[in-house]
């Protein structure tokens, strides 16, 4: 269905709008929270190298294996085994549809700037609306990706444009004596040292930069194959610029103290103390278009990955249905059920909605992990590949890097996604009968072993939550 594929710019904006969601909006004050303006200079350099090296990982993977069209997901099933794939995309999936709650719940809490009757974005008002906005959603992409896409493209641009209004405003006030203020934060001691204020900003830029690998998502979808590597490339360099100088500018406009006090969006009082209540309002603005552009990504994400697996006999073959545009029918509409779940949720347990995201947040690290592993994998068994030395230092900073964020993820949150990996068991087993392997559950002697580990601290896991031991936040 060559006229549902999309082209370059669509991938650009499917990774740019997957990227910027409502953490760009909140970056001056989560950044200033822990770290100096040199540390967090040093924590964007670091960070900077290890997600262009992924980046790389994955322009590399989706040249030298184009049969690969899920992604995240297919690497790791093609360098690990089905139980590795299918937890990859088990864990990418419940981590998208719940950060559309996630990202729901913000966009009304902005609207609630302007229209008091939305509170915070949880309250009853909010979830009929978001609800609204959820099932809107699923209509257009059932019309068709392309379709989809278009309208993503389009939400990209307008989100953009009040953060390039940001940056020139900042650009234009910018003072070099604030900016060079305690620099490295010496006159105050609780920021700690240079390394654990590093520390503190590459914890920030963990979850900024989710999103890098959508365009490797939906590779089966692209026009041309060259395009997906290069619209990961130019979204990743394109978001980290604006990163950068949001964070830098930023500290040049208030002092970091000030910043780190501010609410969210902190980049709304920050550019509002510079020009006016105008810069708070067009900020705010940008927030509520950005979030709603990176729901729509979220969801042609999300819908993708069980799709693809459960076509690669990994996932419950339910997901595999398509409707007469091509669009993944049966997976659209069970993620949307469960959004749909997660934010009424949110009217009777705040507490409850906090445990999923936490869990789902973290899960997203294993397959980015696994995706560089598999990129490294590759590049060593490629003898005769082009620039292979070149490729697979590539390949090695990313592992270290993805490695090194699932430790500063913190051993709690590894706890409580074994809890999620747990529960992957049962559609994974399922899937496995349907193939006709059910005479051994499914499952491999190692992945048993695997399975057997994620199921003992799983449960102990669970245990430690409903008791207290294990808390979140």
């Amino acid at each position: 269905m060559e006229d549902n594929k999309l082209g370059l710019f669509s991938l650009i904006a499917l990774v740019i709008g997957s990227m910027i969601g409502g953490g760009a909006f909140s970056l001056p004050a989560d950044m200033a929270n822990g770290a100096s303006a040199g540390a967090i200079i040093i924590g964007w350099i670091i960070t900077g190298i290890g997600m262009i090296a992924l980046a790389f990982v994955y322009q590399n993977l989706s040249m030298k294996r184009p049969d690969l069209n899920g992604g995240i997901y297919s690497y790791a099933k093609a360098g690990f085994g089905d139980y590795i794939g299918f937890n990859s995309a088990w864990g990418y999936w419940l981590s998208a549809l719940l950060g559309n709650v996630s990202y729901l719940v913000m966009m009304f809490g902005a609207i609630g700037y302007f229209c008091p009757i939305f509170g915070k974005g949880n309250n009853l008002v909010s979830v009929i609306a978001a609800s609204i906005i959820i099932w809107l959603i699923q209509a257009l992409i059932l019309k068709g990706i392309k379709e989809a896409a278009i309208v993503n493209v389009i939400t990209t641009i307008a989100k953009l444009v009040p953060i390039f209004i940001f940056i020139i405003a900042a650009i234009i006030v910018f003072k070099v004596n604030i900016f060079t203020l305690d620099f490295w934060g010496n006159s105050t001691p609780s920021l700690g040292s240079i390394m654990n204020q590093v520390k503190s900003t590459m914890l920030v830029t963990l979850w900024v930069f989710i999103g890098i690998e959508g365009a490797v998502v939906v590779s089966g979808r692209a026009k041309n194959r060259s395009d997906i590597g290069k619209a990961t490339i130019i979204g990743l360099v394109g978001t980290l610029i604006i990163y950068v100088l949001i964070t830098v500018l930023s500290l040049g406009i208030m002092n970091r103290v000030g910043i780190s006090k501010l609410d969210t969006p902190s980049m709304a009082y920050v550019l509002e103390s510079a020009v006016g209540k105008w810069g708070a309002i067009v900020i705010n603005l940008g927030l509520i278009i950005s979030l709603l552009g990176a729901t729509l990504g979220w969801t042609l994400l999300a819908a993708e990955i069980p799709y693809i697996a459960a076509k690669d006999g990994v996932f419950p073959k339910i997901f595999t249905k398509e409707n007469k545009h091509g669009s993944p029918a049966n997976s659209l509409l069970i993620t949307a059920i469960l959004v749909e779940i997660s934010l009424v949720l949110t009217l009777f347990s705040s507490g409850t909605y906090q445990i999923l995201y936490s869990i789902a947040s973290s899960a997203i690290l294993i397959p980015y992990l696994f995706s560089a592993l598999f990129g490294l994998k590759v590049e060593i068994n490629d003898k005769n590949g082009k620039a292979r030395g070149l490729n697979i230092i590539f390949a090695s900073i990313a592992s270290i890097y993805t490695a090194w964020l699932v430790y500063a993820a913190g051993v709690k949150y590894i706890l409580l996604v074994t809890i999620l990996y747990a529960i992957g068991i049962i559609p994974f087993v399922i899937s496995k009968k349907e193939k006709g392997q059910d005479s051994k559950f499914g499952l491999l002697s190692y992945e048993k072993v695997i399975a057997m580990i994620f199921l003992v601290v799983g449960i102990s896991a669970f245990v430690m939550l409903m008791t207290g031991k294990l808390a979140i936040g």
